[in-house]
């Protein structure tokens, strides 16, 4: 499973709300929305919120092993 979890860790650090997000840098709000529900989305999506975030994918998101 893919947890987004890192991602909502690195915009507090880096003290960026989702609004600005939307705003500021015109990202999607449909994305976030698909991320705060666990959606997935593309490696366009995240190449553009790493460089936005000035951050590696691994600030964005992680894997988490699903119990077989």
């Amino acid at each position: 499973m893919i947890s987004y979890a890192p991602f909502y860790r690195t915009l507090k650090e880096k003290d960026i709300t989702e609004y600005q997000l939307i705003f500021k840098h015109g990202f999607s709000a449909n994305t976030l929305h698909r991320m705060k529900h666990g959606k997935a989305i593309t490696l366009t999506t995240l190449e553009t919120l790493c460089f936005i975030l000035n951050c590696q994918v691994g600030d964005i998101v992680e894997y988490i092993p699903e119990d077989s």
